[in-house]
C-alpha cells in the first residue's frame, strides 16, 4: 500500500489552523468567566459563560457556556462577584433571581414583546447596570451608580463605613423601563434613616432595618 502523499498547501493549512485554534482556545480560557440566566420554555438555565453571547441567543449560549437547568424551587439567594447578565421575557425570573441580592456589575436583555407592568426590584450593591431591548426604542442603555460618600471608588461593597457610620447601598429599580417610553434615569438619596418612614409606599419598606449608626443610600432607577 502506498502511503498517501499530502500537498505541501494542505499541510501548512492545517499547522496554521491548529496554532489559531489553539491561541484562540487559550485565550477563551484565560477570560474571566460571567454568569448568564435565562428562562426558556418554562425552564432555568445557568451559565458560566467565559465569552460574550448575542442578546437571546439561547442556542448559542447553551453551545458556547457551561449551562445547566435550575428548578425555581432550588433557586437560593446568593452574591454575584462577577459580572451578571439576565435574559427574559417577563418579571417573574427577574423577582426569583434580584430581588434582595447583591449584584455589583449587572445587564439585564428584555427579549420578549410584551409591555412589562410597573413592578419595583430591591437589588444590594449595584454599581453598573446595563439594560438592552431587542426592539422599541432606546435599545441599549447604562447607567453607573454613584454618591458622594462613595468618593467615585465603584469597587466598595454593598455596605461600608463612613465616619463611624455604617452605609448601606440599595437600589430599587422600575421593571417599566424595558417598554422604552422614556431614557434610562436614576437619582439617589443619600443618609436615609429609615426607609419605611421616608418611603412608607415602598414596597419591602418594612424588610429593611436600621440600628443606631447605620443608614442607607437609596438609588431609584426607572
Amino acid at each position: 500500500m502506498k502511503p498517501i502523499a499530502y500537498p505541501a498547501f494542505s499541510i501548512c493549512l492545517a499547522l496554521i489552523l491548529a496554532r489559531f485554534l489553539g491561541i484562540h482556545i487559550s485565550f477563551v480560557r484565560s477570560q474571566k468567566n460571567h454568569t448568564l440566566i435565562f428562562t426558556k420554555e418554562n425552564t432555568i438555565r445557568n451559565c458560566s459563560c467565559s465569552v460574550t453571547i448575542r442578546d437571546c441567543d439561547y442556542c448559542l449560549a447553551n453551545l458556547m457556556c457551561s449551562c445547566k437547568t435550575v428548578l425555581p424551587s432550588t433557586m437560593e439567594k446568593t452574591t454575584y462577584n462577577s459580572h451578571l447578565t439576565i435574559w427574559f421575557t417577563d418579571t417573574s425570573v427577574l423577582e426569583m433571581v434580584l430581588n434582595f441580592t447583591r449584584v455589583w456589575d449587572l445587564k439585564l436583555s428584555f427579549c420578549g414583546t410584551t409591555p412589562l407592568p410597573t413592578e419595583y426590584l430591591a437589588i444590594w450593591g449595584l454599581r453598573k447596570l446595563q439594560v438592552n431591548k431587542v426592539k422599541g426604542q432606546f435599545p441599549e442603555q447604562s447607567v453607573t451608580i454613584s454618591s458622594s460618600s462613595n468618593n467615585d471608588k465603584e469597587d466598595l461593597p454593598e455596605v461600608h463605613k463612613k465616619d463611624g457610620q455604617m452605609l448601606a447601598h440599595i437600589s430599587v429599580l422600575d421593571t417599566s423601563l424595558f417598554n422604552g417610553y422614556s431614557l434610562l434615569k436614576s437619582y439617589s438619596v443619600e443618609n436615609v434613616s429609615s426607609i419605611m418612614k421616608h418611603f412608607p409606599s415602598l414596597l419591602y419598606s418594612d424588610v429593611f432595618f436600621t440600628s443606631d449608626n447605620e443608614s442607607y443610600v437609596v438609588t431609584f432607577i426607572y
